[in-house]
């Protein structure tokens, strides 16, 4: 008897989850392939590593003799950089760099890296609400560079 109770309880259940998925499903729509547009930022990223009120702090740095500094292999920083209009600390604020710094690079014979986790977050102007994310290696004594943006 109980088995018969278990069965009917079953296809009971069965019924109601086929009734109740009626308006799940939906007609498949094609992609709508956009014009691709190109927006140009131009910002200074005013990253201080010193002084009274630092934007870049040291978290976490590995466990080898030679890491005695403040760049050494393994040096791990949180960043709070603010992006402005101009090169002076006066000039506006637009936003915040908010992330991670990893310096990647070993010795005299490895190119000085650092691997960036940042994102970068308006707070006024047309793009107020917006970001985008920066994760790359960033080679830091070149003058041009390229990093991969999200």
């Amino acid at each position: 008897m109980e088995g018969k109770i278990f069965i009917a309880g079953v296809m009971i259940l069965c019924v109601v989850v086929g009734h109740a998925q009626e308006g799940y499903y939906s007609e498949t729509i094609p992609a709508v392939h956009m014009e691709e547009k190109m927006t140009k930022l131009h910002f200074f990223l005013h990253d201080i590593l010193s002084g009274q009120n630092p934007a870049v702090v040291q978290i976490a740095k590995a466990n080898l003799p030679q890491n005695n500094s403040f760049a050494s292999f393994g040096t791990l920083s949180a960043t709070n950089d603010a992006m402005r209009v101009g090169v002076e600390p006066t000039s506006k604020l637009i936003g915040r760099a908010k992330g991670l710094y990893v310096l990647a690079s070993q010795g005299q014979d490895d190119e000085m890296a650092l691997v960036m986790y940042m994102d970068f977050g308006f707070t006024t102007g047309k793009f107020n609400g917006s970001s985008f994310v920066v994760c790359s290696r960033n080679p830091v004594m070149e003058t041009q560079r390229e990093l991969a943006v999200f």
